[in-house]
């Protein structure tokens, strides 16, 4: 605490710029494209369809690898396959200097001449001792990396995992991007920490015994020490893929202390004709740290002796035909890298920036941690690249950071540099508006349609032809008629209502529900996105519709104030027979009674000791509650003594329902706008209510 001083103001404004210009250049992109391409395709999930500096090159890294394996053409190709017999009766396969030839009748001139010197000579034989470095210390690029590539976790997952080990004390701060240990940095007492291990105590005490090696020089970036273990834990105390990765951060820690792997190696060269051939082999000397990162270890490939001008006869030599094979999709720990060499994010972000392609269905990670781009991204990339190259490409990026990092370094001005960077997007921007067209042409040959897309649901309530249902995020109806598209509540079902109409637009309703002990209510397409009446919202449903007289509105369907939230109205949910519940239309509570009643409706008379509607029940014979066999009974839910033991309460199991805000006020509440709590004000009449439209 005594060496603490004062913070970098330079380096805080440079993280200050990048905020702001990645926020707003984010979100201009972001909005405009979003807006232009909801609703116009059938089959595109259009709910976010994002632009981000960073995240966009890291895409575009991805649909380049994609457009080279969909541009490439296969080309065949001969190798000479060849084996000579030694004597102590092993077979040795011999690699051709040549490698391969493209073109056969040359391969087969090769051939022939191989088959007619009929024995292969020893020209020379090389021993050479050779070494295996160890790791440098580990930073945050290469924990990703590895974690994504050995261990199969993903790069957001694993920066999670690190900060929860992190945070319970197992490990050094993972964010860094430093390689090279501090001078003072106590590497004998971190490695004595682990001595008691069950996996690897073995080798640590036998390196302490013989001395660490100095660890190999890497870089400092001046911000963090590299990421080590903090204290000693076993597979049982932590688990699952929090033992996994600091299974992987120990042995790597211990790995960049221990001496390098050394290996002796034996090239042997051989002439037949005029063609050469070699083999190669190798025996481990000593394993060094291979012995602790056993993933790395290698294993020992023995060659019999061989002398100078020993001769060998051929045992086999044919020609075998190949192809070239195209590139694989890039993996995480590839895209990784290649964001790491062109500047795009940093040790922090890099995570995220993958995590965001994925989420956004631009790619689909497959076998391998293999990312392989989605039509949508594949489409959006030539759509930047078809306006404008830089909006994708990673030098933009590069020279932004470049910029940044001048102010950083105190050598730019913070307000020169984002006015300058804010300009130049300001006109990319303004030109990606005016070109828009050319890739939505390019989304036109990918995506369907509206009119081609979904399938009839309801009809529609000016041409009184069927609309279909589009499933496929955001969900809506179409009607391809009057070129008309409705928003729909989201995450949820969507099926048709009894043919039942809207009594305002005729407009079939449809039934919107998250399950059997979710939510479900009414909605009118129309109403959903043209609101009717100056209180109610855009994405208001049945449930909370004021028409005075609709059997489905609110003022018919409404029995009482929510008894946990502030504006909410308990609504009776006419499709739940025979399981009747009333449903808040604001909050996820939801009230049960009546079970097995034949018939249960709301009526206009008005409990006077709370102020809720007074419900009427027709019970199913033989399953009546009430006494002497009566089957139809009416009173207060809350207050009657007959209904108060039916009532169950309980929270709808409920998914994030989209469509506009809930929250905002409204006119009046409920039934006739009466106020909070029991026992006060009754509603206003419903020739109240109606008056309060025709002003």
């Amino acid at each position: 605490m005594n060496r603490l001083g004062e913070p970098n103001k330079n380096e805080a404004l440079s993280v200050d710029a990048r905020q702001e210009l990645d926020l707003r250049i984010g979100c201009a992109f972001t909005r405009y494209q979003t807006k232009f391409f909801q609703g116009k395709y059938g089959d595109l999930d259009s709910t976010l369809i994002s632009y981000g500096p960073c995240q966009t090159p890291t895409l575009g890294f991805c649909v380049d690898r994609h457009d080279k394996i969909q541009s490439f053409k296969p080309e065949a190709y001969w190798v000479i396959n060849l084996q000579i017999a030694h004597p102590g009766g092993r077979s040795i396969y011999l690699d051709w200097d040549r490698v391969r030839i493209f073109d056969k009748e040359v391969a087969q001139m090769f051939l022939n001449m191989i088959k007619s010197a009929d024995s292969a000579r020893v020209t020379k034989v090389v021993q050479e001792e050779k070494f295996k470095g160890r790791p440098q210390a580990l930073n945050t690029i290469e924990m990703l990396r590895s974690a994504s590539s050995g261990l199969g976790i993903s790069p957001q997952h694993a920066m999670q995992v690190a900060e929860r080990l992190y945070t319970q004390g197992y490990i050094s701060y993972p964010r860094t991007e430093t390689t090279q240990y501090p001078e003072n940095f106590d590497l004998v007492g971190t490695l004595r920490q682990q001595q008691s291990s069950p996996d690897w105590g073995t080798i640590v005490r036998e390196l302490l015994s013989t001395g660490i090696q100095r660890p190999r020089k890497g870089t400092d970036a001046g911000d963090h020490p590299p990421i080590t273990p903090m204290r000693s834990a076993t597979e049982s105390e932590l688990g699952s893929d929090n033992w996994r990765l600091y299974d992987f951060i120990t042995r790597y820690f211990i790995a960049t202390i221990m001496p390098d792997c050394k290996y002796l190696q034996t090239k042997v060269y051989f002439e037949i004709g005029p063609e050469k051939f070699s083999c190669t082999g190798h025996v481990i000397v000593d394993p060094g740290f291979t012995s602790v990162m056993t993933w790395k270890a290698m294993d020992d490939e023995t060659l019999p002796e061989f002398k100078k001008d020993q001769t060998f006869s051929l045992e086999e030599a044919k020609l075998a035909e190949r192809q070239t094979s195209p590139p694989d999709y890039l993996t995480e720990s590839e895209l990784i890298t290649l964001m790491e060499k062109h500047g795009i994010g940093t040790d922090a972000s890099i995570s995220v920036h993958i995590n965001n392609i994925c989420e956004r269905n631009y790619v689909n990670v497959i076998a391998g941690r293999k990312l392989k781009p989605t039509p949508l991204g594949i489409v959006l990339v030539h759509g930047y690249q078809k306006i404008d190259q830089e909006l994708v490409l990673s030098t933009m990026r590069s020279a932004v950071e470049k910029q940044l990092n001048l102010i950083a370094h105190g050598k730019a001005d913070f307000q020169d540099v984002l006015h300058h960077a804010l300009n130049i997007f300001r006109l990319k921007f303004k030109y990606f508006v005016e070109n828009i067209n050319g890739m939505d042409e390019l989304f036109e040959v990918t995506f369907s349609s509206l009119a081609a897309s979904g399938k009839p649901l309801s009809r529609c309530g000016k041409c009184r032809r069927f609309m279909k249902f589009i499933q496929a995020k955001p969900s809506r109806l179409h009607c391809s008629n009057c070129d008309d598209t409705f928003t729909l509540p989201q995450n949820g079902n969507i099926k048709l209502y009894k043919e039942l109409k809207c009594p305002l637009d005729d407009y079939e309703l449809v039934l919107w529900t998250t399950g059997v002990k979710g939510k479900c209510y009414p909605l009118c397409p129309y109403c959903y996105n043209n609101p009717p009446f100056k209180d109610m919202k855009k994405g208001f449903g049945c449930n909370e519709c004021t028409h005075p007289t609709c059997q489905h509105g609110l003022s018919q369907t409404g029995v009482s104030e929510c008894v946990e939230c502030e504006n909410g109205i308990l609504v009776l949910d006419q499709t739940s027979a025979p399981k009747w519940r009333m449903a808040c239309n604001m909050c996820n509570v939801v009230i049960n009674f009546f079970d097995n009643a034949h018939k249960v409706s709301v009526s206009e008379d008005i409990c006077e000791d709370c102020g809720s509607h007074i419900v009427n029940v027709d019970f199913s014979k033989g399953k009546t509650p009430l006494e002497g066999d009566e089957t139809e009974h009416s009173g207060c839910v809350f207050c009657d003594p007959v209904f108060k033991p039916l009532v169950e309460k309980h929270h709808a199991r409920m998914k994030r329902r989209g469509g506009a805000s809930r929250t905002a006020g409204r006119g009046g509440r409920g039934r006739g706008g009466r106020s909070r709590g029991r026992g006060r004000g009754k509603p206003k009449d419903k020739m109240s209510q109606l008056a309060a439209y025709f002003v």
